[in-house]
């Protein structure tokens, strides 16, 4: 054990402190049992770390961070180091890559009912490891989802502008806030056209080659090694879905054929819904539906969009269209806190069963939703709303 204090030292004396999410001040730390779940690098092991040197001296004894892909735990179980760091005075555990060790939740659930005085962070690089556990945390664990930075996120670390978060019900009823809250200066187009291809990992880079490749590692990793281990996919059809994944990224979001899919990737219809549904836990999918309330297990999905627009960008093999762009963006910005529904032939998405959206450009009209209430059109190349037409970049600032 005396080998991961000093890793832990080692690793909190390298944290930076100065890009401090505003979504570790929301968590619950204190927490019996607290999962932070997210995508594999929106920066969950840097949260953690952070929190600590936030909270405790390093040198500490008192908390311990520990990732369970080290090799400490080829040799050790994490029921054994819960038992001898709570019997050395520890009262704050944080285990790091949680989807990495067998039988993960079992031994969780015994340090949650054998520890009741001692608080345990985990963490998974994926929503695949913490919604596949063999046993039932639900009762037990508080969950928190954080995703990549948005774009008033990436204006705070990256530019040294500080806005405040709106609701999306204050964005639509009052957007001209949002303005005043601005710099006299702010031009939030180029600005947000550069979000749109590299800003939304915590990892930001200005060498795109570099900063892509390490998105495209990114989902390697959860087709190649996750997905085979965690969600028992045939590994030999990890090429296939790779290979799926670069279709989607090239095509304007359609509504989906999965006959057509299931040629093109020489898959079984009810394979491709799986993989789906497994790259949707994963987070390197957004998958709409036309009616929440109705889904049926294995359900083909209405519309299917890639993660966000950086992955977007790192996948594509030719120019990007502008439109699939838009609506990845809007997709990923609203689906984190709020239900989207494809909005079939009223409007792009149906937002909170109320809000009607159709994105598109400066020029956009309102022909599909003139007639319907609570409509806006979300439009991007615009700095200032105009009536129901809501500049695209605004919805960026919804956490």
């Amino acid at each position: 054990m005396e080998r991961l204090f000093q890793l832990q030292e080692q690793l909190l004396r390298l944290t930076p402190m100065e890009m401090v999410r505003d979504c570790a001040k929301m968590i619950n730390w204190e927490a019996q049992l607290l999962a932070i779940r997210g995508a594999k690098g929106v920066g969950k092991s840097t949260m953690m770390l952070q929190y600590i040197r936030s909270h405790y001296e390093i040198g500490d004894r008192q908390v311990l961070y520990c990732s369970l892909d080290t090799n400490y735990f080829a040799n050790h179980s994490i029921l054994d180091l819960a038992d001898s760091f709570y019997k050395m005075g520890g009262k704050h555990l944080f285990l790091d890559e949680v989807h990495k060790y067998a039988n993960w939740s079992r031994e969780i659930k015994e340090i949650y009912d054998f520890y009741p005085n001692m608080r345990v962070v985990i963490s998974g690089s994926s929503l695949l490891s913490l919604m596949t556990g063999n046993v039932d945390l639900s009762r037990r664990c508080i969950n928190h989802d954080i995703q990549g930075l948005s774009f008033r996120e990436f204006l705070q670390f990256y530019k040294g502008i500080n806005l405040p978060i709106f609701t999306l019900e204050d964005l639509l009823s009052a957007p001209h806030k949002l303005i005043d809250a601005c710099p006299a200066d702010f031009r939030p187009l180029g600005l947000f056209k550069e979000y749109l291809q590299y800003g939304y990992y915590p990892y930001y880079k200005r060498n795109a080659v570099d900063y892509y490749y390490t998105i495209n590692n990114v989902i390697r990793q959860v087709i190649e090694d996750e997905m085979p281990r965690i969600c028992k996919i045939d590994l030999g059809n990890t090429r296939k879905i790779r290979a799926m994944m670069n279709m989607l990224a090239s095509a304007v979001p359609y509504e989906v054929d999965i006959s057509k899919m299931s040629v093109q990737s020489a898959l079984p219809r009810t394979t491709i819904l799986a993989y789906l549904g497994h790259l949707s836990n994963a987070q390197l999918l957004n998958l709409l539906y036309s009616d929440l309330l109705n889904i049926k297990k294995m359900q083909k999905p209405d519309k299917i969009y890639i993660e966000n627009t950086n992955m977007l960008y790192a996948l594509a093999t030719h120019p990007v269209e502008l439109g699939t762009v838009r609506e990845t963006f809007a997709v990923n910005q609203l689906m984190f806190q709020h239900s989207v529904e494809f909005g079939k032939k009223q409007g792009d998405f149906l937002v909170n069963g109320t809000y009607r959206f159709e994105v598109g450009g400066a020029d956009k009209k309102y022909k599909h939703i003139a007639n319907l209430p609570n409509s806006f059109i979300l439009a991007d190349d615009i700095e200032f709303p105009i009536g129901n037409k809501i500049p695209l970049w605004m919805i960026g600032f919804l956490y």
